[in-house]
């Protein structure tokens, strides 16, 4: 399926390309497998917020794939791209090529969190993570729901960029294309923040 036709798609199963709005619960179109592709270069539909800079990340502990208690501090040394989706999120879904494959990039340089809010636990998201077989991404799950309230957080995807030291600096609101341009430039921020 050629990308503008999935973004198209996404764009119809979701209450905006932009994200999906978590104050409501998904409707059951929206619990359809969406397939996951690649968005086209540019088509980020996010907002850039830097009015949280400085922020301290959160002490909320999130489980990873082996289901071990973890932090935002436990990635400490190096900056972290803390990215909240679900899969009922069809923007969420469209995303998460885009982020395995910047996850390939960066290497060890900056962790490449993905945080799931799925209330339908571990067996979903594991699911999900073989049927795409993300190269480069660890299930992280948020079994509490906790890092949504915690950030003040109500539209999926959310991805938060964290400095070397857990201080924030500026959080994407909504989907976006992390192979383009923008997205490198916002990338190169983290590179600077060590």
């Amino acid at each position: 399926m050629r990308p503008a036709i999935f973004l198209l798609l996404a764009a119809l199963l979701a209450p905006s390309l932009a994200g999906c709005d978590t104050s409501r619960p998904p409707a059951p179109e929206q619990s359809r497998d969406v397939p996951a592709a690649p968005a086209d270069p540019g088509t980020g539909a996010g907002r850039l917020d830097r009015s949280h800079a400085g922020s301290p990340a959160p002490r909320i502990a999130f489980e990873d794939g082996d289901g071990t208690s973890v932090t935002i501090a436990d990635f400490a040394g190096r900056p972290v791209l803390l990215n909240l989706w679900a899969t009922w999120c069809a923007p969420c879904v469209a995303e998460m090529p885009t982020l395995d494959a910047l996850a390939g990039r960066v290497g060890d340089r900056i962790a490449v969190v993905t945080v799931s809010e799925d209330m339908d636990g571990r067996a979903k998201v594991d699911a999900f993570f073989r049927k795409y077989g993300f190269a480069n991404l660890e299930a992280f799950l948020d079994p509490e729901l906790a890092l949504m309230p915690a950030l003040e957080i109500g539209t999926l995807p959310t991805t938060i960029l964290y400095d070397a030291r857990g201080r924030e600096v500026w959080r994407m609101m909504g989907v976006e294309e992390w192979n383009g341009p923008s997205a490198a430039a916002l990338i190169a921020e983290a590179e600077r923040a060590r």
